[in-house]
């Protein structure tokens, strides 16, 4: 990395994956001064962030982390996260010796160590980097970063990190991360089961909502939740924010985990039932605050 005029490290950054979450990821990269090249699956989503942002987009994984010091991806899943870091046109064949994977998607912590142990044969370094903080903590610069491997790498992506993290911290070994995040997921479904009850209640009761939210949420049962969904759940809104969809993927790899390692998960397999109940409703596409339609 070089340093600018202020003094911070710079660096050429490579970002795959321009998603709700990593187009302004990768904005913020831009922002802070580092040399960025994107590629995203569709084309057209890297020329305009281009067309925001300046740097450079890519035909392909490979070809965007060819020279760069660090590889950036926020894709969708396991096979995509493949897709992009293995293979003839993956990046880890386009990447020097040295240069640091970090993965922002929400994985299986087997795909993390499986691609770990693949970088590492190949003299490269892997941080599983997981986020949460939602599409306006991606726009905000404000996420929350759990992350998994050596010291020494983390060490080196933390900094970059920096430019849209509110806190980043390493967690432990390859896979840390992942399973910190599993955490991450399984405290949202318990949360917003409790809180869409809540409100449904209050509503059958006759209650004004907003106001009774506004004394509860200063008390014990206050939450990121309840502070930034309420409204729109009691306004029948949910067209933003995390999908009900890749919630019910992500509770997937939790549930997958908990029988791997003997952890018992019964609210999370319930509320993972009810998130089903809201696809067949067609809410799919909505915000995970969605769950709350099921009880009106």
């Amino acid at each position: 990395m070089k340093g600018n005029k202020q003094g911070a490290q710079m660096a050429k950054v490579a970002f795959l994956g321009l998603g709700v979450m990593g187009f302004p990821m990768a904005g913020h990269l831009a922002a802070k001064g580092h040399e960025v090249t994107v590629y995203n699956r569709t084309a057209a989503k890297a020329e305009a962030w281009v067309a925001r942002h300046k740097g450079r987009a890519a035909a392909t994984p490979r070809d965007a982390a060819t020279g760069a010091e660090f590889v950036m991806a926020c894709v969708g899943n396991d096979d995509d996260l493949a897709q992009v870091a293995s293979g003839p046109d993956g990046a880890f064949s386009g990447m020097a010796k040295g240069a640091v994977f970090v993965d922002h998607t929400t994985v299986s912590a087997q795909i993390t160590r499986k691609l770990a142990t693949e970088a590492a044969a190949l003299d490269l370094h892997f941080v599983d980097a997981p986020v949460s903080g939602g599409q306006a903590g991606a726009e905000n610069g404000q996420l929350s970063i759990m992350c998994g491997g050596t010291p020494e790498d983390y060490a080196r992506a933390e900094p970059v990190m920096a430019a849209y993290a509110r806190i980043c911290r390493l967690i432990g070994d390859s896979g840390a991360g992942q399973l910190a995040k599993m955490m991450n997921q399984i405290c949202i479904a318990g949360l917003m089961q409790g809180l869409s009850e809540a409100l449904a209640f209050g509503q059958k009761a006759g209650l004004d909502g907003e106001k009774v939210v506004e004394v509860i949420s200063q008390g014990a049962a206050g939450s990121w939740q309840m502070v930034n969904r309420h409204k729109t759940m009691l306004q029948d809104k949910f067209d933003y924010g995390f999908a009900v969809d890749w919630m019910r993927k992500d509770l997937g790899i939790c549930l997958d985990t908990a029988d791997e390692i003997g952890a018992r998960l019964p609210v999370t397999a319930l509320v993972d039932q009810f998130y089903k109940d809201v696809q067949l409703m067609g809410g799919g596409r909505g915000d995970t605050s969605s769950l709350i339609r099921r009880l009106k």
